[in-house]
């Protein structure tokens, strides 16, 4: 195949595609949660059910969505064109129907999974050989390749390790080491792909925002540095069954988003804007809130509650570091994209609307915070194992989920 786009800008379709589909995996994961909230508040995280919710959020939206933003982000943050845009389209197509047919299969007949997971994969692997190709041309490779790159990996060894899942479900070959591959399918997916890829277009997208200059980049080497070592070393502990590694993994990935959000702070204090926007500041509070959830983890692996509140604990991370993140940039994301498309050639012909008229910015703030406190609820209800509590929590962020979708795709009609 030979290189479709030979501009620096993608096809605005291509990243749309991808938020559009994430936007309503997101809807139907939460509605599956609240459908089924008596069985989450049980403790029962690992029923057919949960799987389903869960892969929808975190593949149909939260992996989607990425995948959308990197065609979009890739280009601008290592300056240089997305190798082949059709075929962006065609892997858009496939994992889309891999994903929809693999978390119906989760909810109907997980022992029968594995073709719509190998599908799934198919369209990860073309996904990851396009950024291949793409990040293959860079000039000169840097700190954010590394994060970019090393998440791919991570993105490679979760999807994998998620299909030996459904084939020793279905075969029941390797029972023995299913905990361990559980657990690694887990860590890589939310601890490696998703962090160490947040990580590293945060270092591109928050002097950005805040119009940050003269800051330090040489704590990102740390960052990296840590929080590898810390995923390395954790995995090897859940083949291993050594508590003192598994300790040891998590301190390091614990330090190594201390360093990454003691670097933020720097850099946003070298800021020549003064009032940050609405929506990047709730994906400041997320790193926060994920370094406060990573010590809290660290901490309680020391005591007998680990295990019980360990389900609660990743419920947390997904939701306020992932999830909040993801939604905090995808409000900036969104807006520039079709504004960009829409309007930058009429600057000067015509009047045309300022990107802050492109989002209503009054909705973000108390629909966020709402967000944060239904999370707050919910993770409450789990370690209480309180139905009650978390239908109503589940309501809730049911609710906002829906008002952040219709607010996200209402851009599209400015």
């Amino acid at each position: 195949m030979v290189p479709q786009n030979m501009g620096s800008e993608t096809n605005i379709k291509l990243p749309f595609s991808f938020i559009f589909f994430s936007l309503i995996s997101l809807v139907l994961s939460q509605i599956l949660l609240l459908v089924n909230g008596q069985l989450m508040a049980d403790g029962s995280f690992r029923i057919p059910q949960i799987w389903s919710s869960a892969h929808l959020l975190v593949l149909g939206w939260a992996l989607m969505v990425a995948m959308g933003a990197m065609y979009q982000l890739v280009p601008v943050a290592f300056l240089t064109k997305i190798w082949n845009e059709k075929f962006g389209f065609v892997q858009f197509f496939v994992t889309a129907a891999g994903i929809a047919t693999f978390s119906g299969m989760l909810y109907w007949s997980p022992k029968d999974a594995l073709i719509p997971g190998i599908i799934t994969l198919i369209g990860i692997l073309m996904f990851l050989f396009q950024m291949f190709m793409t990040l293959k041309a860079q000039a000169k490779p840097t700190i954010l390749t590394a994060f970019v790159g090393t998440a791919l990996i991570c993105l490679f060894m979760t999807i994998s390790l998620g299909i030996t899942l459904v084939y020793c479900l279905k075969t029941g070959f390797g029972a023995e080491y299913y905990q361990p591959i559980f657990k690694s399918h887990l860590l890589m997916g939310v601890t490696g792909w998703f962090t160490l890829l947040i990580f590293g277009f945060s270092y591109k997208m928050v002097p950005m925002f805040s119009l940050s200059h003269g800051f330090p980049m040489v704590q990102a080497k740390y960052v990296y540095g840590f929080y590898v070592t810390g995923l390395v070393a954790t995995l090897i502990s859940f083949f291993t069954d050594s508590s003192i590694l598994l300790k040891f993994g998590f301190f390091l990935l614990f330090a190594g988003f201390s360093i990454f959000s003691w670097h933020i702070s720097i850099i946003i204090k070298k800021r020549l804007k003064k009032k940050l926007d609405k929506p990047f500041t709730f994906s400041l509070i997320a790193i926060g809130l994920g370094s406060i959830i990573h010590l809290a983890a660290f901490v309680l692996l020391w005591s007998h509650h680990f295990s019980a509140l360990i389900g609660p604990l990743i419920y947390l991370y997904l939701l306020l570091w992932i999830v909040l993140s993801i939604v905090g940039y995808l409000y900036k994301i969104a807006p520039f994209l079709w504004w960009t498309y829409k309007y930058s050639n009429e600057i000067g012909k015509a009047k045309v609307p300022t990107l802050k008229e492109m989002m209503n910015e009054k909705i973000i703030t108390p629909v966020l915070s709402i967000f944060i406190a239904a999370v707050l609820i919910v993770f409450c209800a789990l370690a209480m194992k309180s139905a009650l509590l978390f239908n109503i929590g589940q309501f809730v962020l049911s609710i906002m989920f829906i008002i952040i979708a219709v607010s996200i795709l209402s851009v599209l009609k400015k």
